[in-house]
């Protein structure tokens, strides 16, 4: 995985100094509620992680679950936002406005012990940077919060604190009776810390409310690496999914959660039926309970759309589950798919949308705030909607269906500036900004 220049034979590279090497090669401590699954922050800190490793940079795991190699991870169950100290937690201040003195005992009791684990983390793994993945951002897990605001303002530890969706973004935190805590924590303000946001109006949010500069830093993809060809594993997909190779699929690669939209997509399919739609449904029901899977699949039925969900056969890998059925992964789905629907009310950035223009798909797109800021003024071709399908919506949708020619036409424009805008070369600059604040070498 090292991206090390070439040397030239009879003209060795001076060897550096230890302490420039030093300087150089930064062990780096994520930390986050977990690091586990296809979350978006699991996803965007293994590219940073990738990022960084491709210049000497040693990456280490902090959290409350973790699928990262145990010889670099450090798993401190506390930490995770399903413990259930901590769910018992959020069910006593979120939707209140008082709390009981034993909830703020059990708060600060908690952040201590995870503060010492912070202490013993970063000194079994000789931790130099630590970067903070939404943990100082969105309050699942407030003694998260607490105790690494403690142990940077304890250690001044440099600290690149990753930020994907903040409290105030969220409606569920806006009654709460742990202010004084979230005003500490999320975000902590602290000499030490460099803030990242990953879209503009939270960079704006954050100076306003917080007074806090940061560096915009927008997910990315590795747009550098062509997606895996379509091969005789993603060919058996359709039918494996109960599918025909003459359906054109529609896929909703999100969570079934309401904000999604997902009533959206089976009425564009259901004004398409004539051309043989089919919606397919690649994840699971989020924490946000089943009853709005219960009223897409009745909404379906009564417009006749045909609804796959296919949760339980997407993986992280390819293989074969305890049924002996073939496992897929997102990418195959989105492979094996002709039409992406991405009707989302509300993102904090829009992974989908990469991942549509990365695998050369054309996609229907709500035209939700963040990406009416930071995405369309690129120049990407997408059907948009404003809250609502429309004729003139839906015959747009048809005609790139339908057009092969211009399909193409559109994927390709759309591919070419997803890398312009959105690749691994744009993290890499933006992570080169921020170390080389905290080394003073030029070491990305």
């Amino acid at each position: 995985m090292s991206n090390e220049p070439e040397q030239i034979e009879g003209n060795p590279e001076p060897e550096a100094p230890d302490d420039v090497k030093r300087a150089m090669e930064q062990n780096i401590g994520f930390v986050s509620t977990r690091f586990a699954g296809n979350d978006g922050v699991s996803l965007e800190s293994a590219k940073w992680a990738q990022v960084l490793w491709d210049y000497r940079h040693r990456s280490f795991w902090f959290a409350g679950r973790l699928d990262r190699d145990p010889n670099v991870s450090w798993h401190a169950p506390l930490a995770w936002f399903g413990h259930p100290d901590i769910e018992h937690i959020n069910q006593q201040v979120y939707g209140k406005l008082t709390r009981s003195p034993d909830i703020t005992r059990l708060i600060n009791s908690i952040a201590e012990q995870i503060k010492y684990e912070l202490y013993d983390f970063v000194r079994e793994f000789d931790i130099d940077i630590l970067v903070a993945q939404n943990s100082l951002t969105i309050p699942m897990n407030i003694p998260l919060g607490v105790a690494l605001t403690n142990y940077i303002a304890e250690t001044g530890i440099p600290t690149l604190a990753h930020h994907h969706d903040f409290y105030w973004e969220r409606d569920r935190f806006a009654v709460n009776a742990v202010g004084d805590f979230l005003s500490a924590a999320f975000p902590a303000d602290l000499p030490s810390i460099q803030h990242a946001t990953i879209n503009s109006f939270a960079q704006e949010d954050l100076s306003h409310r917080r007074g806090v500069s940061s560096i915009l830093v927008p997910n990315v993809l590795d747009f550098e690496t062509p997606p895996p060809p379509f091969d005789d594993y993603v060919a058996s997909m359709r039918s494996d999914i109960g599918l025909s190779d003459d359906d054109i699929v529609f896929l909703q690669p999100t969570r079934v959660v309401p904000r999604k939209g997902i009533e959206h997509s089976i009425s564009l399919v259901a004004a398409l039926k004539n051309l043989g739609c089919k919606l397919v449904v690649s994840h699971e029901s989020g924490d946000e309970g089943g009853q709005y899977l219960d009223a897409l699949q009745e909404m379906a039925e009564h417009n006749g759309v045909e609804l796959r969900m296919i949760s339980d056969r997407i993986g992280d890998e390819r293989g074969q589950d305890d049924q002996g059925r073939r496992i897929y992964t997102l990418a195959d789905a989105y492979a094996m798919s002709d039409f992406i629907t991405y009707p989302s009310i509300y993102e904090g950035f829009g992974n989908a949308l990469l991942e549509a223009f990365y695998f050369r798909k054309p996609v229907l797109a709500n035209r939700y705030s963040i990406y009416v800021a930071d995405i369309e003024p690129k120049g990407f071709q997408v059907v948009t909607m404003d809250g609502y399908l429309t004729r003139e919506t839906i015959r747009k949708v048809e005609r790139v269906v339908t057009d092969e020619a211009y399909r193409h036409q559109i994927v390709d424009k759309n591919f070419e500036l997803g890398r312009s805008f959105y690749s691994y070369a744009v993290l890499r600059r933006k992570l080169r900004a921020l170390v080389t604040n905290v080394t003073g070498a030029d070491d990305l």
